[in-house]
């Protein structure tokens, strides 16, 4: 019933896509059009080229680096050809992203996991060596470190056993997913080390994200946009930054950069797979439900990006850590079927 329930919802969106003009076959649009994360772009672009090449009835997808919170604002826009189709995503769509998609019309969300990444910290292949934890990150990148303002100036300032060097890190952009990555997974955690901070979570939420997750605005953190290929020039320039950005960047880049220990892990293939890095995360694509009958080829694109993902698919290739079987196993079946997404598991 419910499987029946769902395609009838799919159904009258593609209607109510068909009659405002957004059919493909009307000629308004006949190629896919997906925006967000720069981490996950380099992944939907392979995909897209082999689509074209294995679908010559298909035009090109027109994929776009955004970022994935400005991709999630597009995409939950509104349903129509002026809409993305798709939105790549370097963490999982947020409870108050899908209440707007929701507000929009956008109700119908189908949400597919399509691998693994890391939020990578590297220097230079000639830089000092840095060797950090998540409290060295939040002490040196926190606006107002323990609800204190921030006056470390060196790392040496943060943790007597780092060098005396200027804090000076390049990273990703408040649009970003790997700038969600970061308060999330270290940011937060390191904020968290203090009992007082933990505390504070419990008796104010909004208090507790402004605290441990705000990042300075005094130089000392640097936001670069969504080209993380930008922060890779800069670090090979300038042997005493950090940067920030997604793994397989620095997987392509091994000639220029090192990866920077986080609690004694350094950011490889196998500590991201397995999770022993705290940086690793899932990455995401959403199809907008409504479009699959009106945007020609949505579903095969789905289907080989699922072709693409496994050991011996070419996305492993272009940097893609490999979720494991069963996550795999099931993500295929929500390809094939188009099944929606459960909002309720959403935070």
């Amino acid at each position: 019933m419910t499987k029946i329930l769902s395609l009838s919802v799919i159904l009258l969106g593609a209607a109510a896509l068909s009659a405002c003009g957004g059919g493909a076959s009307g000629g308004a649009r006949e190629q896919i059009r997906a925006v967000g994360s720069s981490t996950v772009y380099p992944f939907s672009t392979a995909v897209a080229e082999a689509f074209t090449k294995a679908n010559a009835g298909f035009k090109s997808p027109i994929i776009e680096s955004t970022g994935t919170g400005a991709g999630m604002k597009l995409f939950c826009a509104g349903v129509g050809v002026k809409f993305p189709d798709m939105e790549n995503a370097s963490r999982r769509i947020k409870k108050s992203e899908y209440e707007e998609c929701a507000k929009n019309g956008v109700k119908d969300i189908v949400e597919v996991q399509v691998g693994l990444d890391g939020i990578a910290f590297a220097e230079a292949t000639g830089g000092p060596g840095f060797t950090l934890t998540p409290v060295d990150i939040y002490k040196a990148l926190a606006e107002k470190p323990f609800g204190k303002p921030n006056t470390s100036k060196t790392w040496k300032d943060v943790n007597p056993a780092l060098p005396a060097l200027p804090i000076a890190v390049y990273g990703p952009p408040k649009t970003s997913g790997t700038r969600d990555a970061l308060a999330e997974l270290i940011l937060e955690k390191g904020c968290n080390t203090d009992p007082a901070m933990k505390a504070l979570k419990e008796s104010d939420k909004d208090q507790h994200k402004a605290v441990c997750t705000g990042v300075r605005t005094d130089g000392a953190y640097v936001e670069q946009g969504e080209n993380d290929n930008l922060i890779v020039q800069k670090l090979a320039a300038n042997p005493n930054v950090i940067g920030i950005f997604g793994f397989s960047f620095l997987e392509e880049n091994m000639d220029k950069l090192k990866g920077i220990s986080i609690s004694g892990v350094v950011p490889t293939y196998a500590a991201i797979s397995d999770f022993s890095y705290p940086g690793a995360r899932p990455l995401y694509v959403y199809i907008k439900a409504a479009h699959l009958k009106s945007i020609r080829g949505l579903k095969e694109f789905a289907a080989e990006y699922a072709a693409a993902w496994g050991p011996d698919g070419y996305l492993k290739k272009k940097g893609m850590v490999i979720s494991p079987d069963d996550v795999r196993a099931k993500n295929a079946e929500i390809v094939k079927a188009m099944t929606l997404l459960d909002p309720s598991t959403l935070k």
